[in-house]
């Protein structure tokens, strides 16, 4: 399916564009070994620089750039190239095979169609649109997987096995269906390799000393694990539908990419090191509506480790996270440890962290986690969140450390964080921002946000400059230490009411009441919201839900959808309100804002909107 620009910016969110090009096959070598060792300067503020009041602001115009690739409707079944859904037979030719008659006739579909295919390394190229109606499963012989090709192990470029699905340098690929990719790896011995040991050592030492990147071989005889899908040097890619399973290490890979969309996608891991969807030194990503159950980050947002990284000084920029649930074993948004070629623009909204609905066998820890250290260099600028929603988190909800290693001098720069509308039941933390007496973290800003059932009330902020909280509550107390401009409130009781209430029966309201709807799909409330001039902003809704199912609902402005629909979990009791915001266009005059449920359960209780100055 092919998305139009018009249906994208309908999908909400998205990021600023990058400067980096595309770049060639590889990057090896490509930047003068001198330049290595001096740390990457990180930008001015990207909100100062554009004059945006927000951050947001930039995403529906940035996300429009993000197009995923069509592909001429041919279909190359595995099955005519010799392929058998035995489990058995050995599908590595018939790939190969297919993908090149694909892509010389043009382009078209490489199907697989049900049943399990074994093979080895599969290798994509360009116009080939790999959709997966069956289920692909990798072999566990590392032969398999030879010759060595170039990769980015844990953010240091060398010669290793091939990922399990690879590409180099092609443009117009995806891997789509709704079927599967089974790594298999427990099945063999990738798990026993564990971090690599001595070889990890080895590349670490030739990442540092700018060893020739093409000696850095490894493949047989070492043991460096391959990632499942790596496409490096890519224009064009989708990722959607698929379920991925079982990598022997990270499981998608994009590096060097830019305009990548990952859609709906599944994401299961149980060996160490099992991430979900690593963005490394890639511009232009949009992820969304994925879910992830791993043994590791779900999406950590990477760009090359230490010298290595910074030789190399590609950022990663201008990711976008939307609709995704997280239930991996560490962070929900990750940013490093490996950012030395920087990290700038990601962008977060509508995440879940430990979803009812998706448990996942590991609860995420924190649902933002960005860990650097003394001797990565690089920066970390501009990380933007907004209604993320979570319960159980193991450890801070936010937690941001220059002190993840300590070995080094230097220190990346870490600046320019908002956090708004998150609600989080249940955390040891509310945030734990952990800077360093000489390097500080600079300008975070969380608004909006009401976390509950935390463990150790007092957050940490620890060596931070320009701290701002703006209606923060932690255990129903108010640890704001600023407050925003007054906006103009509207009481939902004073709106219009289409299946509900006004009522009073539930204490810590504002004005003279709430609005409880039936617990239908489709009742809503509509306020009459007046606007000087024409222009986008910022509206805070204030709300409360007893229960500990969802209510989502949708926001409409005089009839148009103002992005997707808003989710509105638990808030732990009907007397416990929080608010969440939303980004409206509004016109001159008197604007028509509806809030209608989506599902059976109706609205949540509404409290009032607040429109932002």
């Amino acid at each position: 399916m092919t998305i139009s620009r018009r249906d994208l910016i309908k999908m909400g969110g998205a990021l600023l564009a990058g400067t980096g090009a595309t770049g060639g096959p590889t990057y090896a070598e490509s930047v003068a070994p001198g330049a290595a060792g001096s740390a990457i300067k990180a930008p001015a503020a990207t909100g100062a620089a554009t004059g945006a009041a927000s951050p947001w602001d930039r995403v529906p115009e940035i996300l429009a750039r993000i197009v995923p690739p069509a592909f001429p409707d041919r279909a190359f079944p595995i099955t005519d190239y010799g392929a058998k859904p035995d489990n058995s037979t050995d599908c590595t030719a018939a790939f190969r095979d297919a993908i090149a008659a694909c892509n010389a006739a043009g382009g078209g579909r490489v199907v697989v169609p049900s049943g399990t295919f074994r093979t080895g390394k599969i290798h994509l190229l360009s116009n080939v649109n790999l959709q997966v109606n069956g289920t692909i499963r990798f072999r566990t012989d590392p032969g398999s997987y030879l010759p060595t090709v170039l990769t980015r192990w844990e953010g240091i470029e060398c010669y290793n096995y091939s990922p399990f699905i690879y590409a180099n340098g092609q443009t117009n690929v995806a891997i789509t269906g709704t079927g599967t990719i089974d790594g298999n790896a427990p099945a063999g011995d990738w798990s026993s390799w564990g971090s690599g040991g001595a070889d990890r050592d080895q590349l670490r030492e030739w990442g540092a000393n700018d060893h020739p990147v093409a000696q850095r071989q490894f493949g047989s005889g070492h043991k460096l694990r391959p990632n499942m899908i790596g496409l490096y040097n890519c224009t064009a890619v989708l990722v959607e539908g698929v379920n991925l399973r079982n990598p022997a290490m990270w499981t998608l890979h994009p590096v060097y990419c830019t305009n990548v969309t990952v859609r709906n996608v599944t994401f299961y891991s149980t060996n160490s090191q099992g991430d979900g969807c690593d963005p490394d030194s890639c511009t232009d990503v949009l992820i969304t509506g994925c879910k992830f159950d791993t043994n590791d980050d779900c999406v950590p947002i990477k760009s090359g480790r230490d010298r290595d990284g910074r030789r190399v000084n590609r950022p990663s920029q201008n990711i976008v996270i939307q609709n995704c649930k997280f239930s991996g074993r560490w962070g929900g948004v990750t940013i490093g440890s490996e950012m030395s070629g920087g990290v700038r623009d990601v962008f977060a909204e509508d995440c879940e962290c430990n979803a009812p609905d998706f448990p996942g066998r590991y609860p995420v820890k924190y649902a933002l986690y960005v860990k650097t250290s003394f001797n990565r260099g690089g920066f970390v600028d501009g990380v933007h969140l907004r209604r993320i929603t979570g319960h159980d988190l193991e450890r801070s909800a936010l937690y941001v450390t220059l002190n993840y290693e300590t070995s080094g001098s230097l220190p990346p720069v870490v600046q320019n964080f908002t956090a708004d509308g998150l609600t989080i039941d249940g955390a040891a933390q509310a945030y734990d921002l952990d800077g360093r007496p000489t390097d500080h973290i600079k300008n975070v800003t969380i608004s909006n946000s009401t976390f509950t059932g935390i463990t150790t009330a007092t957050p940490t902020a620890s060596n931070v400059d320009n701290l701002v909280l703006s209606r923060v509550s932690v255990n129903g107390k108010d640890i704001s230490n600023t407050q925003p401009p007054a906006g103009t409130r509207y009481e939902a009781e004073d709106a219009v009411i289409s299946q509900g209430a006004a009522e009073s029966n539930h204490a810590g309201y504002s004005g003279t009441g709430f609005v409880n709807t039936d617990n239908v799909a489709g009742a809503y409330v509509e306020f009459a919201v007046s606007a000087a001039a024409a222009g986008s902003r910022s509206l805070t809704i204030r709300y409360a839900n007893g229960t500990s199912t969802n209510r989502p609902f949708a926001v409409t402005v005089n009839g148009t959808a103002a992005g997707s629909a808003l989710n509105a979990p638990g808030t732990g009791a009907w007397t416990t309100w929080v608010s969440t915001s939303v980004t409206v266009p509004l016109v001159s005059g008197t604007n028509a804002v509806r809030l209608t449920a989506t599902t059976a359960g109706g609205l949540p209780n509404l409290d009032y909107v607040e429109l932002q100055p």
